[in-house]
């Protein structure tokens, strides 16, 4: 242990403590903007400067232990005046028309600005002329980026795909795609993760909100809403309600004063999904020569990119069944319309997803299956359908609640925690049992692959099929690790559950922003919990998918199942593939 003072205070640490992380513990706040704990530590920023007696010069307190005797003074003039002028040198290079900028009000650049009383003009700026790319789902605005670096680090450290490298030299320094690329030509998986992790606006997801407001204002269109089960977790973050009291009931009433005709729920499709992809690994797995192994599941967009970028062999061991989020355009715009009257091409399909890949997905061409037209119109995010509220002066804390619409706005627990890493795997297992043996098993009979570990591994027994060998793993840092030891023979499995965001979409690229903390796990533990509270908890019992099948459908693996709710992952091709 190692004893020192910091501002007056006597704060005894482990050897190897950070001068930034011996002051948190002590409730002295350090202010930073590039620091990311065990990610981001490099004093990029300098605005982390500390004055320590005996050093002529300030020091950066995130990359610099502690020494027994230090005494060490995070506020001084000397500090003050330094992170003043750093400030303003990143503001000559900063375009400060905050009214324009998605993260004004949440930026941690504009906070220490006002915190630092930095008004008016400072030096001159030197703003970069490159044009901004607002043709895909995630977008880069060069003349807000501060170069701190987090994008580059959480893209090679956490979901390892190196997107993101420095470019140029001293003031010309900026970020760009590595191999000099355009983003769109890159193999990006448009997780979304650099977004959440940016601090400020230099790195956000498109704003659709446009298309939205558009078919909401044509009489002709009838607008049509499906909201994913991550989102109710994390939706009031902003207006700082107790996830109690921000119900999915007073999302849906918010919907509704948007102007929504119909606000469904996605958990109805994250059931059709874990019937159609559960009788689909049963199929597979009582048919093992006939497929290649494992089979993965194929509901998160971002992993979807991954693989047929990265290892484009495993292609054909997805599950053919297309996400939750397409399952429901699909039947929105022939079950739904049909029961209604429409005309298909007249139902407008909005989504609100915790994930910015889901807006790749939506524009792919093998996902048009119905009509011609795609079969979600527009794929907003989490932030994007609060926007849309704070645009509508809507207030939820002052909504009654709402419930969803039917007949697509029934779920299940099992289809609520497809939000949580393992969620998916779980809910799958519950019906691939029942599908089976005829009974039920125990909802939390697999728990094992619950949690926030990275890689999580099971073996479950289901009576008359055998033992059954799952992975969980999120995070695609996570994923190709386990790519590798599949390709290495180190490992091997029967079903492979993957999301691109740590701790899934709970954590997606769509969600909230909170600067500097990780929410994934609070939020997966609000969905879970929401699952233990539900009557029903198996996918194969939500009432409205049976008469669904019933009455439409006819079975899943049918031949109308198969053409709307299955897709084909070669229909398209990741970019630079032949």
């Amino acid at each position: 242990m190692v004893t020192l003072t910091i501002d007056k205070k006597t704060v005894t640490v482990p050897e190897g403590t950070t001068i930034l992380e011996a002051a948190r513990q002590t409730r002295i706040d350090i202010p930073t903007l590039c620091y990311l704990k065990d990610i981001n530590e490099i004093g990029a920023c300098r605005i982390c400067m500390v004055e320590v007696d005996g050093q002529d010069r300030l020091v950066p307190s995130c990359d610099n232990v502690v020494r027994e005797g230090m005494v060490v003074r995070t506020n001084s003039p000397r500090v003050r005046e330094a992170r003043r002028v750093n400030l303003r040198l990143l503001l000559s290079q900063h375009d400060i028309r905050c009214p324009k900028c998605t993260r004004s009000g949440n930026c941690k650049l504009q906070e220490l600005c006002n915190d630092y009383n930095l008004l008016g003009n400072h030096y001159v700026k030197t703003l970069s002329h490159t044009p901004d790319d607002f043709t895909n789902p995630v977008v880069r605005v060069e003349n807000r980026c501060i170069k701190c670096m987090r994008c580059i680090q959480v893209c090679d450290k956490i979901q390892a795909m190196g997107i993101w490298d420095l470019m140029g030299t001293g003031s010309h320094t900026t970020v760009g795609v590595s191999g000099a690329r355009k983003l769109g030509d890159s193999d990006c998986t448009f997780c979304g993760q650099c977004v959440t992790h940016c601090p400020v606006g230099g790195l956000q997801e498109r704003d659709d909100t446009g298309k939205v407001y558009d078919a909401l204002a044509d009489p002709n269109k009838i607008t049509v809403v499906q909201v994913a089960p991550a989102v109710r977790a994390a939706w009031a973050e902003s207006y700082h309600l107790d996830p109690s009291f921000a119900t999915a009931g007073r999302m849906v009433t918010a919907l509704k004063e948007l102007g929504f005709d119909y606000v469904f729920d996605t958990n109805f499709a994250a059931d059709l999904t874990i019937m159609e992809e559960g009788s689909e690994f049963i199929e597979r797995f009582t048919h093992r020569d006939r497929y290649t192994w494992p089979m993965f599941t194929s509901c998160c967009p971002g992993w979807v990119r991954f693989l047929k970028g990265q290892f484009p062999r495993y292609t054909n061991n997805l599950s053919t069944a297309k996400s939750p989020q397409q399952m429901f355009g699909a039947v929105a715009k022939s079950y739904f319309a049909e029961k209604i009257g429409a005309d298909p091409h007249d139902v407008f399909v909005v989504s609100v997803m915790p994930c910015t890949a889901k807006k790749a997905e939506c524009a792919l061409p093998t996902m048009r299956d119905v009509c011609g037209d795609p079969d979600v119109d527009v794929a907003l995010t989490t932030r994007e359908m609060v926007r849309m509220f704070r645009g509508d002066q809507i207030n939820p804390a002052a909504l009654e609640e709402t419930p969803f619409d039917s007949p697509l706005g029934s779920g299940t627990g099992a289809a609520v925690i497809f939000g949580a890493t393992g969620g998916v795997m779980d809910a799958a297992l519950r019906s691939a049992y029942y599908l089976v043996t005829g009974s039920n098993p125990d909802p939390d009979a697999f728990r094992n692959v619950r949690g926030m570990d990275g890689w999580k591994e099971a073996t479950f027994t289901v009576p008359g099929a055998g033992d059954v060998r799952v992975a969980v793993v999120s995070g695609l840092g996570n994923t190709r690790r386990l790519m590798n030891a599949l390709e290495e023979g180190r490992a091997s499995y029967d079903f492979v559950e993957v999301m691109a965001c740590p701790g899934g979409c709970a954590g997606g690229g769509g969600q909230p922003i909170h600067d500097g903390q990780e929410l994934a796990a609070k939020r997966g533990d609000v969905l879970w919990g929401l699952d233990r509270k539900e009557t029903l908890r198996f996918s194969h019992e939500n009432p409205d998918v049976i008469d669904l099948y019933q009455d439409y459908l006819g079975a899943p693996l049918g031949k109308l199942s198969h053409h709307l709710l299955h897709t084909d992952h070669n229909g398209w091709k990741m970019p630079g593939q032949e």
